[in-house]
């Protein structure tokens, strides 16, 4: 998770869900909820080799669809880096809001996937405009260039992250939700990318001086 700090509305009673919590449940999750995996080495692939979860916290497995919980059974439920996983992010996210009350989204934008192109990852997603966009990766070009994203693949894998944490803020998205959540499944990649205007970065302290020393000379 890389918005923690985003979660603010789990009160002191209410009962939390963690959907997919990886090797690392969130620390205010009563119940987590995983997938039954067919096997250890997929299960290690989903938890990014992460191992298995250590944790006293119950443990529910489910197949990956429906949740087995009757409607509102949860106060707040948390879904961190599990969307991006997902075949079809609108029955998945219906389920979340069927179960819950409230909650908390979190996942990788298509930009972290344009870098690394995760394999086991199936899905780009947006919030904007209150409306979460998704579309199924398989429905893009984004595999034809594999053959130079291995090269970030391989550098994220070896441990060199640092443009993971410049680009945080469009990497990832998280936010929180009451109710309900609207989805749409997009067919343009233009609904799934910041607009110009939602990109802006700071100018580095040495392009400033740049800029100085130009206008002075």
């Amino acid at each position: 998770m890389f918005y923690p700090e985003r979660i603010k509305n789990i009160s002191p009673n209410d009962l939390v869900l963690e959907v997919g919590p990886g090797a690392n449940p969130f620390r205010k999750s009563d119940i987590l909820l995983e997938k039954k995996f067919s096997d250890e080495i997929e299960a290690r692939s989903q938890r990014a080799d992460k191992g298995k979860i250590k944790t006293n916290k119950q443990i529910v497995l489910f197949d990956g669809e429906k949740f087995p919980f009757k409607d509102k059974t949860f106060d707040y439920i948390i879904c961190s880096h599990v969307l991006e996983h997902v075949d079809n992010v609108e029955s998945f996210v219906s389920e979340i809001t069927r179960v819950g009350k409230k909650g908390y989204l979190e996942y990788p934008t298509i930009y972290y996937d344009y870098i690394y192109n995760f394999n086991i990852h199936k899905s780009f997603l947006l919030f904007r405009d209150c409306i979460l966009f998704w579309m199924p990766k398989s429905e893009s070009s984004l595999n034809d260039f594999v053959c130079v994203q291995k090269l970030f693949y391989m550098a994220n894998k070896a441990g060199k992250k640092n443009i993971i944490k410049e680009l945080k803020k469009y990497f990832f998205q998280g936010f929180e939700w009451d109710k309900k959540v609207e989805t749409k499944k997009s067919n343009e990649l233009s609904e799934v990318v910041f607009t110009e205007s939602e990109i802006k970065f700071k100018v580095s302290f040495v392009q400033n001086l740049k800029n100085l020393k130009a206008k002075i000379f």
